[in-house]
């Protein structure tokens, strides 16, 4: 009798001891495994996100639309996902699409960014898109841009004369676009195209943006002058399901989650050891149950999908 239980408790006493390299071994495989697979998360779009599908799904084919892309490498990780997704769904749309930027530090990557897409889906440049690249001025350059847009940008990012470009044909202003699009990571960004083109001209605007910003856009959204709105990564996944273009947004989400349900199970397992190390058998079969029913009803709706 006493040899089972010292058995019983060495062994918990090692697993109460072990390495605190093979914790940081597992967060990282449940954070990383899931990045290469193709699971996904039951996720329900809310009103902001569905709003901003529906006033691009809702634009007929050939439509100009202008997109601000304020971002650069510093919000890599929602933004480009988040830019990838607008453009995938623009272009499957047949909408036309000129982009520009208010961050110097961004004009290169946007610049790859529409290239990547556009290429993928075969959009011919100056008639299916055209990027403007970066003009220094901030609300200056964007109220000029709501007035006359050739003069502010005479010339796009390759150096071409915008009169040459077919694309930009009937398009003088901003008030021309159909729909203006901020891709925004802070200032200047979604807060000051409302202000100086939305509120002014009455042109028609939808945004999407990094987490930390979107409580601040919320409000833009509410009263009517943000017709959509997707803040955050997690609203950027289920935006990218709506397009049917699972990208980066998608699997991030789920290795997010993978990572606090494996901190989750790691800290029930603490507990288990410990009642067992103090010989609480009912505690740590409570214990065992609600975690491995919890654990089993998350795998199974993961594995589901929606």
């Amino acid at each position: 009798m006493n040899g089972r239980v010292s058995g019983r408790e060495g062994w918990i006493r090692r697993l109460e001891q072990v390495d605190r390299r093979v914790i940081f071994v597992l967060m990282g495989l449940a954070i990383i495994l899931p990045l290469y697979t193709g699971w996904s998360l039951q996720q329900t779009p809310t009103k902001p996100v569905q709003d901003f599908h529906a006033a691009l799904e809702t634009l007929p084919p050939g439509t100009k639309i202008f997109i601000a892309d304020d971002w650069d490498p510093g919000s890599k990780a929602e933004l480009e996902t988040a830019a990838v997704a607008v453009l995938t769904h623009c272009f499957r749309r047949g909408l036309r699409v000129i982009d520009a930027t208010q961050w110097g530090t961004g004009a290169i990557i946007v610049n790859d960014t529409l290239e990547r897409v556009a290429r993928s889906m075969g959009k011919t440049y100056g008639e299916d898109y055209v990027y403007l690249g970066f003009k220094e001025g901030r609300e200056v350059v964007m109220q000029a841009a709501a007035e006359n847009l050739r003069g502010v940008y005479p010339r796009d990012y390759r150096g071409t004369p915008v009169a040459k470009l077919p694309i930009l044909e009937g398009i003088g202003s901003l008030r021309d676009v159909a729909l203006l699009v901020s891709v925004s990571a802070g200032y200047p960004g979604t807060k000051e195209w409302v202000q100086q083109v939305q509120r002014r001209f009455n042109v028609p605007m939808i945004a999407i943006c990094n987490g930390v910003s979107e409580p601040e856009y919320q409000p833009y959204y509410n009263s009517g002058q943000l017709r959509g709105l997707v803040g955050g990564l997690a609203n950027i996944a289920v935006y990218e399901r709506l397009i049917g273009a699972e990208g980066f947004g998608t699997r991030a989400m789920v290795a997010q989650s993978s990572g606090h349900y494996m901190l989750a199970a790691l800290i029930l397992a603490g507990n288990l050891f410990f009642a067992l190390s103090r010989r609480r058998t009912l505690l740590a079969v409570a214990i065992a149950v609600a975690g491995g029913g919890f654990f089993l009803w998350t795998i199974v709706r993961i594995l589901a999908g929606p």
